[in-house]
């Protein structure tokens, strides 16, 4: 008799400790204990202001997040073979085995096979839109923000531009390396690529128009400054750059950095910029609701048009491609702020500068948009500066930081831009702080 009541006793104990957790914990938290899955990170893609012109889809969109992965996909280097060996011919056509080919001469081919790594995961970014691809980036046209025909151009950005391994252990390291597999599970480093053998007899390459990398000083912070910008390697070594993009010679090897990204590093794929950031870097950032308490605290101040006195307000983020008609515009040589009206065209001006009633200082008017890609925001500071020339409005350290930002573009030019639409940026420092009139009431 005795031991049929051991079980009912314990069932009973568990009842109760079940009904103790359900009181300690919240309800998502008891169903799920373990069930959120590990974030690594997210990688942001410049130019856009929280979404892709034609809105996000599947693999393409302007965010994109690595989660760890259910079951670990990462690969790392083991046996080297030279072509023309039997073993490298089988290691190429190996649809299961993931490998490296050097062609050196014709008659010559290192092929680096690569086996699976089960304390790593994997994930690839490229204009393909094949499956061993999982972020497909395009080309950034700057200002397309509304802009449908965003693929005319002939893209610079590699299929399988590079790879990103991220430990799947704390502290969950991230590393970035240039290529990327392709549906045969090879990358091909064709007799033009910039290619060599290192020092331990490894082979090593940069693809085409490479893949740079800039860490910014003091991390993704109010006080963060700019990095130097590096050229990554096929296997993650760190080189200075090339004279231009493509060229043969490669640059020197930069023995003290490492291919490790950090909150805050950028990633150029030679047509698209990607922002990095971590997790934990990421958590400390200001929310969209956040930008859209700010947004109303604005609004709520009813600033107004010195000309107009009709009161100004910030169009909601969803409706940030429509000029509205509380719009506020600003005068970007003075900052100050009014509503649209026809006052000081300048006819002989082609109609681009205007007179600023305020002050009389003629420059261009343009209407302000809220920078809407919280990611971007370096600190949580009210949205009290613009972008000049396009008018993208976020917090003076947001716009500080990416002011002194050189980006980039085309093969060997670099110029700070807009982080919301990618625009060059123009005047003295890129932005200003605008002037807004409260109510007069």
């Amino acid at each position: 008799n005795n031991e049929k009541s051991v079980p009912q006793l314990l069932i009973r104990d568990l009842k109760f400790e079940k009904s103790l957790t359900k009181l300690m914990f919240s309800p998502d938290q008891e169903n799920h204990p373990s069930k959120a899955p590990v974030k690594y990170g997210e990688l942001i893609v410049l130019g856009y202001n929280g979404s892709l012109p034609n809105g996000d889809r599947g693999r393409r969109k302007s965010r994109f997040a690595l989660f760890k992965r259910p079951k670990a996909n990462g690969v790392k280097p083991s046996t080297v073979h030279i072509a023309c060996t039997p073993q490298a011919a089988k290691a190429i056509s190996n649809k299961d085995q993931h490998s490296i080919s050097y062609t050196l001469s014709r008659a010559q081919t290192v092929v680096v096979e690569y086996t699976h790594d089960s304390n790593t995961d994997m994930f690839q970014i490229g204009r393909s839109t094949e499956s061993p691809i999982d972020f497909v980036v395009t080309d950034t046209v700057p200002g397309s923000q509304s802009n449908s025909d965003t693929q005319s151009v002939q893209s610079t950005i590699s299929r399988f531009a590079c790879r990103i391994i991220c430990e799947r252990n704390p502290p969950f390291t991230a590393r970035i390396y240039a290529a990327g597999f392709d549906s045969s599970k090879n990358i091909f480093l064709g007799e033009k690529a910039a290619k060599w053998k290192t020092s331990d007899g490894q082979m090593d390459g940069l693809t085409t128009n490479g893949v740079l990398v800039m860490h910014p000083r003091n991390g993704f912070t109010e006080d963060s400054k700019p990095g130097v910008w590096r050229e990554i390697s096929v296997c993650g070594n760190v080189f200075s750059l090339r004279e231009t993009r493509s060229a043969q010679q490669r640059g020197k090897m930069v023995e003290n950095e490492t291919n490790q990204l950090q909150d805050g590093s950028l990633i150029d794929l030679c047509g698209a910029t990607l922002l990095w950031r971590t997790a934990e870097g990421l958590a400390r950032t200001p929310t969209v609701k956040h930008l859209e308490a700010l947004r109303q605290e604005i609004n709520a101040a009813r600033p107004q048009c010195p000309v107009g006195f009709n009161t100004l307000a910030f169009p909601s983020m969803k409706r940030k491609d429509v000029v509205d008609e509380k719009q506020p515009w600003v005068y970007l040589n003075c900052g100050h702020v009014h509503g649209y009206h026809n006052w000081g065209n300048k006819e002989e001006r082609d109609g681009k500068d205007r007179e600023c009633p305020m002050c009389r200082s003629v420059g261009p008017y343009v209407p302000l948009w809220l920078g809407c890609e919280a990611g971007f925001y370096v600190d949580a500071g009210p949205p009290t500066h613009a972008f000049s020339p396009c008018g993208h409005v976020c917090s003076e350290k947001t716009t500080a930081y990416w002011s002194q930002i050189p980006l980039p573009h085309g093969t060997h030019t670099f110029h700070a831009a807009c982080p919301f639409c990618a625009h060059q940026l123009a005047g003295e420092q890129g932005y200003i702080r605008l002037i807004f009139q409260g109510p007069l009431d």
